[in-house]
């Protein structure tokens, strides 16, 4: 073996070598300690990644858990208030029950509510519908019904009912992730509390035109006449911009507002039929 050869391997050795050494110091220097903790808190999260905490996924969650001084501001929607109850107890904090949330779409704004004016030919996604045109109907406010909130959802709590022209969240398999929330250019969709037997009370509408103008380019569209906000004893029913609110958080289901609406835009969903008063019990009543 000749001298340049034996020279080259012992060059090349001493600089792995030394490579090697820095490395090694350089890993000690920076090295990370990473709390074992998190790895317990990720393996109790559902693992969905689906983005709903506010946080890139059910790691980064878990991260910010560890590292929180409580949990009254972190919560897990797919997994709820078990799912933090797990979590508190492997941090060793108090677990803080919410009240779970459901997604919601405020538009009744149907094909037999809301006659098509125009067509549009342009790209089926609501994102770039909603930013060169107004809709296929008179109303600027509406769904649009091309589904970029279906095409969003992981957990197929969304059905486009063919023909309806407004999707249909189902309240039993959605877990208040907020994805439908954000994917929706007309800012339609939004996280309510959910009641028992998923019971609701919601103005179905987001047009803001005044009455006339609303009532023209729908049926059942709110006029912002008030007398739902009159009605109700609880503060839970604003009106702003022609159109009325209802806070589900302060609602009582009492139903009166439904009864009081001129133009049936405010709806009550799975509730037991109302009872029918006769005409012979209102005479008894009266006297």
């Amino acid at each position: 073996m000749s001298i340049t050869i034996i020279y080259t391997i012992a060059t090349l050795s001493i600089i792995g070598t030394s490579s090697a050494v820095i490395l090694f110091f350089v890993a000690q220097k920076f090295k990370v300690f990473e709390d074992p903790r998190i790895d317990d808190v990720e393996h109790a999260l559902p693992g969905a990644n689906c983005g709903g905490c506010g946080f890139a996924g059910c790691r980064a969650f878990a991260e910010a858990c560890v590292k929180a001084d409580g949990l009254a501001d972190l919560s897990c929607p797919v997994g709820g208030n078990e799912t933090m109850s797990s979590v508190a107890g492997i941090l060793g904090v108090e677990a803080v029950k919410k009240e779970p949330r459901v997604a919601y779409i405020r538009c009744n704004g149907t094909c037999d509510n809301r006659p098509k004016t125009s067509n549009f030919d342009g790209a089926s996604t609501c994102a770039i519908a909603a930013s060169v045109y107004s809709g296929e109907t008179d109303c600027q406010f509406g769904c649009l019904g091309y589904g970029d909130c279906f095409d969003i959802c992981e957990f197929d709590a969304i059905d486009l009912r063919a023909g309806m022209g407004v999707p249909l969240i189902l309240d039993d398999k959605c877990v208040a992730c907020g994805k439908c929330v954000d994917a929706c250019p007309k800012n339609l969709i939004e996280l309510r509390k959910q009641f028992p037997k998923n019971r609701k009370i919601v103005v179905a509408c987001r047009n803001k035109d005044k009455g006339g103008v609303a009532r023209k380019a729908c049926s059942v569209a709110c006029i912002g006449c008030g007398k739902c906000e009159k009605e109700c004893k609880f503060d839970a029913i604003t009106i702003e911009n022609n159109l009325a609110f209802i806070d589900s958080d302060k609602c009582k289901l009492c139903r009166k507002c439904v009864t009081v609406c001129p133009t049936n835009s405010i709806i009550e969903l799975n509730f037991p039929p109302r009872k029918v008063v006769t005409e012979e019990k209102e005479e008894s009543t009266a006297k």
